[in-house]
Formats: structure tokens, sequence, C-alpha cells
């Protein structure tokens, strides 16, 4: 029986205490629409409230963990001007997912089962514990989009890489295989495909049964670096990304996506 009633997350409760979360927009790669970017940030809040929990898992449904920003949606709204004035609830809503998801007191692994992308690799990171599939990718590539990665890249990459390697990757938007990411430090384990969910329950019912308050406690502590981060970065790098999104630079890499070729970008090329 699905636990929050979401419409493009799945929500189940096991006997452990264990909630399974699956993104569940499959045909797109669990790519975010505003459907599920509002619903990401209601799951954390209610994960959070939940005290029947004790771990949670997350991953997603079919080949992908989540693709990040859903293009298609982006092309809509640089057509209608479906954004409001300033992006506020846009970005408003990316700060509260952000805090929403450390206000969870209880450990989070992520399960990435295919490409994570983008914001979808911002919410494998922000998890305690990430295990990958060897064949899956995880990248940030915003800037090839001709954004910033102001919804998690630039806080959490430079916290796991440190500060040159972040940059790396996030000004050439390059992506990492399991074994990669697990080489430099980006997550924890990367293991077989057919084996990530077994990997990952063996390690959840193994915190579910472990000792509780010790447990969220020193989460709660480890992370008070992360929620300075947030704290001191967001929403500065918010407005940044609210800049781009008017850029010749992002009009042209949604115009390229829809048309299926690479883009041409001309900003800053003299």
């Amino acid at each position: 029986m699905d636990r929050y009633g979401f419409e493009t997350i799945l929500t189940t409760l096991d006997d452990d205490g264990i909630l399974r979360v699956t993104l569940n927009r499959p045909d797109s790669l669990n790519a975010i629409n505003d459907v599920m970017h509002r619903e990401i940030r209601d799951l954390y809040a209610r994960i959070a409230d939940d005290a029947e929990i004790e771990v949670v898992v997350i991953t997603g449904a079919g080949r992908g963990f989540c693709a990040g920003g859903d293009f298609k949606q982006m092309q809509e709204n640089n057509e209608g001007a479906a954004y409001d004035d300033g992006f506020s609830a846009l970005f408003v809503d990316s700060v509260a997912i952000a805090r929403n998801i450390l206000a969870v007191r209880r450990p989070i692994i992520a399960a990435v089962n295919g490409d994570a992308i983008g914001l979808g690799a911002t919410l494998a990171l922000f998890s305690d514990i990430v295990y990958m599939a060897d064949e899956a990718r995880i990248g940030d590539p915003h800037a090839q989009a001709g954004l910033v990665a102001a919804d998690g890249g630039v806080v959490l990459w430079p916290l796991l890489l440190g500060i040159n390697r972040a940059k790396e990757y996030l000004l050439t938007g390059d992506l990492l295989r399991g074994p990669d990411a697990e080489r430099i430090g980006l997550v924890n384990h990367s293991v077989p495909g057919d084996e990530l969910i077994d990997e990952v329950m063996k390690v959840a019912r193994k915190l579910a049964k472990g000792a509780s308050l010790a447990i969220r406690f020193n989460k709660q502590l480890v992370n008070k670096e992360l929620e300075d981060r947030v704290n001191r970065i967001y929403e500065t790098a918010l407005a940044m990304e609210a800049i781009t999104f008017g850029s010749a630079d992002h009009l042209e890499a949604v115009r390229a996506f829809g048309a299926r070729e690479m883009p041409k970008f001309t900003r800053g090329h003299r």
C-alpha cells in the first residue's frame, strides 16, 4: 500500500520501518517536472514527521534514477512564459527541498540504479550513504544547459570532492560511471546493477535494527557543516540560476534539445 499517495513518487513502509521511495516517471527516466518538484519538497517534510520510519531508501523506477530537470517542460515554460515573476515559487521550493532533506533525522540510503543527473545527482548525494550501479552515470551538467548548478551541485560537490576537483566536474558537466564515482569519493559504493537493491537493503536493515538515537544524533552532528553551506550559499546560487534561465546560452540549449542538435553557445565568445 502506498504510504503518502503522491502522483509521481511511490512510497511503501515495511515491517522493519524501512521506507522505500521510488521516483516514478520511468518513461522520462524520472525527470523532474513541476509536479514532482513539489512532491519531492513535500515528501521529505512528510518523512521528517513520520515516527514509524527508521530508514529511508530512495531509488528510481525503470532504467533511470533521475534525469534531473525535465527539458520538455523547460521548453514549454520558455515558450509560454510560464515562470512566475522572479521564479519565486520554483526557487522557494528548491530551498525547501534542501532544508526538508536535512530535517530528516533518520538515515537515508540512495540506490542509484541508473543515471542520476543534475537535481537527480543532488537527491542522491544529499543521502547519507550512496550505492550506485556500476553502469549508472552521475553528474551535474547544468553548465552544458547554460545554467548555474544551484540546486545542490555548488553546495555538495566541493564538500565531497574538494574544491578543484568539484570545479572540474561542475564546469565541464562530465558524467562519471559508478566505479569512477566511488574511486574519487563521490559515492560510497559501486556494485553490479543486479546486486544493488540487495546490498542497499542489507545496510538498511542493519541501521533499522541499530541504536536509533545514537545513529540519528551522529547524522545530525555530521550534517551541521552541510546545513551551514545550504544556509550560506543556496539563495545566492538560485538567484544566479534565475539570471541564467533567461540567458542566450540556456535558450540555445533548450532549442538544441528540442531539435536534437548540439547547442552552439555564443555568449562570451568573441
